[in-house]
């Protein structure tokens, strides 16, 4: 509600309540009734003149045709100033008045608005809370629900490899030890919980494990091609504003994520196009049709996703698929797969 309180700045010109405009008083004579006074007082003067000068020593009819015919060359003129007057106060009454009621609008409306805001917070909190503990549930399902082994159980995430490579035959420009043992083969291979954090990158400067993790993945060659490749696409996304924070894509379970992995595709593969901000996607596309490095960026990362994701899948369980899932190159997948119709 506007503030009734008297404003200081009241110099008597029409302001009324705080912050509202009111039309000025009606006893207050403006610009337009004092030109109409100063052209009154002259045409009156130079009337006077003209009978001083003209009927001075003339004899004057006493008709009465002729005295209401001066009566109306006198006073019309007078009349026609007084009219052009009233109708120009009129219309900066009715001004005054708009901009008065105007004022009352913007009030009332930042009122409305301030008051939506109020009750729309709790909800969100609510709203968040109650998607928190949605995924928390999920991702318990998802533990349940995991693959087990017939013979023995698995490793931990910390200590299991992310991705079973086959041993390959060393190549002429790889660099070999005296034993002739390739380097890498000699390195501690990386685990799926560094490899999935590695995958969400570091959250700030201060996340010493996420540079940690990243720093490990690069140093495997397979991971740091899909790394790379992430970070060049997830770059040219936040150019146009569209960062994987702020997508809340569908969560789908680690079952369709693996018949993926096994090389199904079509429109049984839409559930991993989980991302549904029109925002994203119509920029995205766009981006795809009007820029060739982008458009090469991106099927580059697709397809070192689809080959690297189908390794990890088969050293993986269903929670650390469901994991995988929510990183930051994981929705980066599922948006740039759901524009350029990977799953279609």
């Amino acid at each position: 509600m506007p503030d009734t309180r008297p404003d200081p700045r009241n110099d008597g010109q029409g302001i009324g309540l705080r912050g509202i405009v009111t039309p000025p008083s009606a006893g207050r004579f403006g610009g337009a009734e004092v030109v109409a006074l100063v052209l009154t007082l002259l045409w009156l003067a130079l009337v006077a003149l003209f009978f001083a000068l003209v009927d001075g020593g003339s004899e004057g009819g006493t008709g009465v045709l002729p005295v209401m015919m001066t009566l109306v060359g006198i006073f019309l003129p007078v009349a026609m100033i007084w009219v052009a007057a009233v109708t120009a106060r009129t219309a900066r009454e009715m001004r005054a008045e708009a901009q008065r009621l105007q004022h009352m609008i913007d009030t009332m409306r930042q009122g409305w608005q301030a008051s939506q805001t109020a009750l729309a917070r709790p909800l969100e909190r609510r709203l968040e809370e109650i998607a928190a503990s949605a995924r928390q549930t999920e991702t318990a399902v998802a533990t349940f629900t995991s693959r087990r082994d017939a013979i023995a159980v698995q490793p931990s995430a910390d200590r299991k490899a992310a991705l079973v490579v086959p041993r390959a035959a060393v190549g002429e420009d790889e660099p070999t030890l005296a034993l002739g043992t390739p380097a890498e083969q000699l390195a501690a291979p990386v685990s799926v919980a560094d490899f999935i954090r590695a995958l969400n990158f570091p959250d700030s400067s201060e996340d010493a494990e996420g540079f940690r993790a990243l720093r490990r993945a690069l140093e495997e060659r397979g991971m740091a091609k899909l790394i790379r490749a992430a970070q060049d696409v997830l770059t040219l996304l936040s150019q146009d504003g569209i960062f994987m924070d702020d997508l809340r894509p569908d969560r789908t379970r680690p079952e369709l994520w693996r018949r993926f992995a096994n090389g199904e595709r079509g429109r049984e593969m839409a559930g991993l196009g989980g991302v549904r901000d029109r925002t994203s996607l119509a920029l995205t596309a766009g981006r795809m049709r009007g820029d060739t490095i982008f458009r090469d960026a991106a099927h580059h990362f697709l397809r070192q996703f689809d080959k690297t994701f189908t390794e990890f899948a088969k050293n993986a369980s269903d929670a650390e698929v469901a994991e995988l899932a929510e990183t930051r190159t994981a929705r980066a997948f599922m948006l740039l797969g759901r524009v350029t119709g990977t799953f279609d």
